[in-house]
C-alpha cells in the first residue's frame, strides 16, 4: 500500500471516512479517474521482508494486505513463507497486474487480488493483516480491526502507528530506494490483537486440594491490564504488570498475597472463561480459573 493509494481510498470509501480523513478538497473534486493516473509508490522490498518477518508469517497463514499496490507483499508471503490470502486494491490496473504476476509465479491458487474498498473488506479470517496507510486511515480502521480479528492475529503497519494502541514490537529498516520523504528508512510496527478481559469475573484458586472462590476485577487498555482480586482477610489486592499477548494473559500478585514473594498468574482466555496456573520462579504452585460475570 502507498500514500497515494490511500488518497484513492478516501475517494472510494464511505462518505464518513472522507470526512474523517484530512485530505485536500481539490483531490476529492478531481474525481477518481484523475487520481488513478497518479503514479503509485511501492513499499521497498526490504520493508516487505521485515513486515513478514516481524509477523512471523509461516506456511498456512492467511495474510490479507489492505492496499496491495503491485502485489509484492502477498506474492512474497506466498513465495517465501508458504502463506495464502488476498490483497485489496482500488486501481484496476494494479489488480490486473498483480493477478497476472501471481499466475506467472505459480501462486495464483493461493493468492488473489480484488478491486474493492478496504473499509468494506471482510478480513476476519486473517492471521496476518498488513497495512501501509496514513495515520487517520489506521485510526478509522482500528475499531474494525479490534472487533473483527481473532485474538492473536498479527497486524503489521509500514511507517504509521495506531496512536495510543502501542505496538508490541517495532523496527527501523534501512530503505535507500524509498520514494517518499527525505529519510531513507522505514518504521515497521507490529500489534498482536488482544482478547477482551475487562469486567468482573468469578475467580477460583485451587491449591492443596482446596478451592477458594472470590471476585476478580480487570480493567483493560488494549494489551495492558490492571485490576484486583479479593482475598480473604486482605480485601482487594491489586494486580500489576498485566499484559495480554493474543489470548494469553499474565498478571502479578504482590508478595504476601498468596506467598511470601510475588507470584504470576498465567492463563488463557476463551470467550467468557479464563484458565491458568499460579507460578513462582517459573514453577507451578497452584491452578486458577475464572468465569465472566454478566
Amino acid at each position: 500500500m502507498t500514500v497515494v493509494e490511500t488518497l484513492r481510498r478516501r475517494i472510494a470509501g464511505p462518505a464518513w471516512v472522507a470526512a474523517v480523513l484530512a485530505c485536500p478538497c481539490t483531490a476529492i473534486a478531481q474525481g477518481q479517474e484523475k487520481e488513478l493516473d497518479t503514479p503509485y509508490v511501492p513499499t521497498p522490498q526490504a520493508v516487505v521482508d521485515k513486515m513478514l518477518d516481524i509477523a512471523q508469517v509461516k506456511a498456512g497463514d492467511v495474510v490479507i494486505d489492505l492496499g496491495s499496490g503491485d502485489g509484492r507483499i502477498m506474492l512474497t508471503a506466498a513465495q517465501r513463507h508458504g502463506a495464502r490470502g488476498f490483497g485489496v486494491e482500488i486501481d484496476p490496473r494494479l489488480v490486473q497486474r498483480s493477478n497476472e504476476e501471481a499466475r506467472r509465479q505459480g501462486v495464483a491458487d493461493r493468492v488473489k487480488f480484488l478491486r474493492q474498498d478496504l473499509f468494506n473488506t471482510d478480513f476476519h479470517e486473517a492471521n496476518v493483516l498488513t497495512l501501509y496507510l496514513l495515520p487517520d486511515v489506521n485510526m478509522a480502521l482500528r475499531p474494525k480491526i479490534l472487533a473483527e480479528l481473532n485474538p492473536g492475529t498479527r497486524v503489521v503497519s509500514h511507517d504509521y502507528d495506531m496512536r495510543d494502541w502501542r505496538p508490541d514490537a517495532e523496527a527501523t529498516v534501512p530503505a535507500p530506494d524509498k520514494k517518499v520523504g527525505m529519510r531513507k528508512e522505514s518504521m515497521v510496527y507490529l500489534w498482536i490483537v488482544p482478547a477482551r478481559v475487562d469486567g468482573e469475573w468469578t475467580f477460583e484458586l485451587s491449591s492443596g486440594g482446596k478451592t477458594r472462590r472470590t471476585r476478580l476485577v480487570l480493567q483493560q487498555r488494549f494489551q495492558f491490564v490492571s485490576g484486583s482480586v479479593e482475598l480473604a482477610g486482605q480485601g482487594d489486592v491489586p494486580l500489576s504488570s498485566g499484559r495480554l499477548r493474543g489470548d494469553e494473559l499474565r498478571l502479578v500478585l504482590p508478595g504476601g498475597a498468596l506467598d511470601r514473594g510475588p507470584v504470576e498468574l498465567v492463563g488463557r482466555v476463551k470467550d467468557d472463561a479464563l484458565t491458568g496456573t499460579v507460578r513462582r520462579a517459573d514453577r507451578e504452585v497452584a491452578h486458577w480459573s475464572a468465569r465472566r460475570r454478566h
